[in-house]
């Protein structure tokens, strides 16, 4: 197998693993196939020892990837089945369903109700409005040139125009964009549809060519549960199917991203989550927290001015060059040795304490201590974002050498590798995880103290057991690619990595399925403890007041 294959039967399993990584309850994709039983499309063809750890997972993907060919595949089985139901041309047909958006179940819909209402909307005409002439000269109704019978084409209509206008007409309309999908009769008061028979027959091969795309991509972009990929240069689409609770899919390209927001798959932690997150990240906020956090106005002309040396002597830049007190914010002029000197000011401590600069410190202790926060999981979220990529990078670098190597030098088959590979794909899947889970953390409320605690510690398990594994498999493994040959330590080595991929894999069950539950154990945790001990002090209270009455009668008594 070359390398790119590799590539892909790693990722297929990739893919499919991600699906149940999270949960067992995941529909089969056979079961919400099109009634005309098409198969399901996308996966790549694989080697005798991948195919059954492969098909394991495939049963429980909830999309699947379509190729070009398999969306013509099916655009033709849409147009060939409302033509044959119908009793309409291909051409007819493929009018409606574009009209229809692709539904063939709205087109039989609609026919069937009121065929003559949708015929005059949709522009397929059942009688020419412009009765067949048999005249040996016929009038172009654009340029009104005479041209004899063959230079004269037109559609259902009837109306007469010469092929050379036609071509530009035609040309023109698809430079415009999508919309000639929709091209009507030139006359401007005739709705006739214009087939792609016309454009097959009078437009030139660029502008087929540009047609025939629109006409393939309409497929994609007009219907509901399917979407192109959204990785630079894919020209796969994904078929979803919808009621799994799972929104991430992967696409053969190698690319995850999420089908209902289309940014990188992003689960457990929630779409808006993930779109607050992007926005922070990409906007000036931070700089302006920064900004106030770090620096402070020139009291002359107030732009911000950064304290980078020791001395509380501040000079403004040019033009302004005013000269200030970086405590106080008073003119220099008035310090010296009676102020406290170059590296103290007595009279911001005692402002201070009088409570003159309470306010604009509490606004720049606020700034810091939000700059801190965001930073401490910025950097975090960052950090496991590259070590992501790094190990995506060390998984084709395996695929395409060291498996091979590591192969010959242990006399191992690479059939019996796999446990390597799937080490590295459940790092891969872990570290996406994680790098969500601090975009989750940066905003869980802070005061919700028991919850903060509960994920802090499952992120941390979690987080530990990922560090070990991948240790195991970047650091380890290396022992036995430098070899001279085969170790006896290999088969302790494959039991220690398989144990610590399983390990690994329960810890990030356990915080996603948590994440996902908005860490509602927590709050049952918690109801509980609250109803056990309402319990026992309402037990100690009845106790109590019988005492209190068996007393009372031994004293009456």
């Amino acid at each position: 197998m070359d390398s790119e294959e590799d590539m892909l039967d790693a990722h297929d399993m990739y893919s499919g693993e991600e699906d149940d990584f999270y949960s067992d309850d995941y529909k089969d994709s056979d079961d919400d196939d099109d009634d005309d039983g098409e198969p399901d499309y996308g996966f790549v063809e694989e080697d005798a020892d991948d195919s059954a750890m492969i098909a394991s997972h495939r049963s429980q993907k909830n999309f699947c990837v379509l190729k070009e060919e398999d969306i013509l595949k099916h655009q033709m089985d849409a147009i060939e089945r409302v033509s044959i139901v119908l009793s309409i041309t291909e051409v007819e047909a493929s009018v409606l369903l574009r009209y229809f958006h692709w539904s063939v179940g709205k087109v039989h819909d609609e026919w069937f109700a009121d065929e003559e209402r949708v015929r005059n909307t949709v522009g397929i005409l059942e009688r020419p409005v412009v009765a067949p002439s048999d005249d040996t000269e016929l009038t172009c109704g654009i340029c009104f040139d005479p041209y004899p019978p063959e230079k004269i084409a037109s559609v259902s209509c009837g109306h007469p125009f010469c092929t050379t206008c036609w071509t530009g007409y035609i040309s023109t309309t698809i430079n415009d964009g999508p919309g000639c999908l929709m091209l009507r009769c030139p006359d401007p008061s005739c709705l006739a549809a214009v087939g792609h028979d016309m454009v097959d027959k009078l437009a030139s091969e660029e502008d087929k060519e540009k047609y025939n795309r629109y006409f393939l991509r309409s497929y994609i972009e007009d219907n509901r549960k399917m979407k192109w990929c959204p990785a630079p240069g894919c020209e796969y689409a994904i078929d979803f199917v919808a009621g799994s609770g799972n929104y991430d899919v992967s696409c053969l390209c190698s690319f995850s991203f999420c089908w209902n927001c289309t940014e990188e798959a992003h689960r457990p932690v929630d779409c808006s989550t993930v779109s607050k997150w992007i926005l922070k990240n990409s906007a000036e906020s931070e700089n302006m927290n920064w900004i106030l956090a770090n620096s402070k106005p020139c009291p002359r002309c107030k732009r911000p001015i950064e304290k980078n040396q020791g001395c509380m002597h501040m000079t403004c830049t040019p033009p302004c060059k005013y000269e200030f007190c970086w405590l106080c914010l008073g003119a220099w002029m008035d310090h010296g040795e009676r102020t406290g000197g170059f590296y103290a000011c007595n009279r911001y401590e005692v402002a201070k304490q009088e409570g003159q600069y309470d306010e604009t410190e509490r606004r720049r202790e606020m700034a810091k201590n939000s700059l801190e926060r965001y930073t401490h999981y910025y950097e975090r979220w960052a950090s496991n974002q590259t070590s992501r990529q790094k190990a995506m990078t060390d998984l084709q670098q395996l695929q395409t050498h060291n498996l091979e190597k590591l192969s010959d030098k242990q006399c191992t088959p690479e059939s019996q590798l796999k446990f390597i590979l799937e080490a590295w794909l459940q790092i891969i899947e872990c570290r996406r995880v994680l790098k969500w889970t601090y975009a989750y953390g940066y905003y869980l409320p802070d005061h919700e103290h028991a919850k903060r605690q509960f994920f802090e510690y499952l992120q941390g398990e979690a987080e530990s057991g990922l560090e070990r594994l991948h240790q195991c498999v970047e650091k380890d493994l290396l022992q036995f690619l430098n070899a001279e040959g085969p170790s006896k330590d290999f088969n302790d080595f494959r039991t220690k990595l398989a144990g610590l991929t399983s390990v690994t894999k329960n810890y990030f069950e356990n915080l996603v399925k948590a994440l996902e539950n908005g860490l509602a154990d927590v709050d049952s945790h918690a109801a509980c403890s609250s109803k056990s001990t309402s319990s026992k002090s309402t037990g100690c209270s009845s106790k109590t007041r019988g005492k209190g009455k068996g007393s009372s009668r031994t004293g009456g008594s």
